[in-house]
């Protein structure tokens, strides 16, 4: 079994509008998931410096950060960014340039968990339809077109509101899509802007909102996650 996330960290920024990195690290500790993607991670502007310090991460949690950074003060991509498990090893990671009216991108990282390898892409997508239909296209054609295949898992911040758009559709010609359930705004929510896209080795056993106090006030998103488990390792031979 493994214990997928995605959190929108609004820049370690509350609902209350302070900034407290130590309770975004609160909230990560409590989902303790195994892989966990971030989004809006760093500052936009000037050094796009991480609103978490990574050497608390590596100091008070059992994750590391996957390196994406390409500025020293940054902890992932365009905001973007993956935690994983210690005991899981990092193969090969890639930044994913996507079409953009507003700075947009994804990453991607090659996992070895226990005995098998497996793909992460995480996205945080645009705030207008018809990017993000574009950015869709674009990075289904850049992980299935350039890429050796594996099992993968796509997680983030899809900024779409409706599970029968024709955004979401542009993935299920290669996966199946998990909404979680309401993660937007965390006090109220209403919007499951969030969600987590399987490939079909994966199977979703559980999938939920972590709605916990402290997560209910450290971001105006909720945590979601997902309970998954893989096929054997003979997946890839019928491909």
């Amino acid at each position: 079994m493994l214990k997928i996330g995605s959190y929108n960290i609004q820049k370690a920024i509350g609902v209350d509008a302070r900034r407290r990195p130590d309770r975004t690290l609160k909230v990560i500790q409590e989902l303790d998931c195994d892989i966990l993607a971030l989004q809006e991670a760093d500052k936009r502007f000037g050094p796009r410096e991480s609103t978490i310090d990574p050497q608390s991460i590596l100091a008070e949690t059992d994750y590391r950060p996957v390196p994406f950074a390409t500025r020293d003060r940054s902890l992932g991509w365009h905001g973007n960014a993956i935690l994983v498990r210690n005991s899981i090893g990092i193969l090969d990671h890639r930044r994913i340039d996507l079409p953009k009216l507003e700075p947009r991108g994804a990453v991607a990282v090659d996992l070895q968990v226990g005995g098998e390898r497996i793909r992460v892409a995480a996205m945080h997508l645009s705030l207008v339809g018809h990017f993000r239909k574009k950015q869709i296209s674009s990075l289904m054609h850049q992980l299935h077109e350039h890429l050796d295949y594996l099992p993968t898992v796509l997680i983030g911040d899809l900024n779409e509101w409706r599970d029968t758009a024709g955004s979401i559709k542009l993935f299920e010609q290669h996966y199946e899509v998990t909404t979680p359930g309401r993660s937007f705004p965390s006090p109220l929510p209403v919007g499951s802007l969030d969600r987590i896209i399987t490939s079909p080795e994966f199977t979703v056993e559980k999938a939920g909102v972590h709605k916990s106090k402290t997560a209910r006030v450290a971001s105006d998103h909720l945590p979601v996650w997902a309970h998954l488990t893989l096929e054997p390792a003979g997946h890839l031979a019928s491909r």
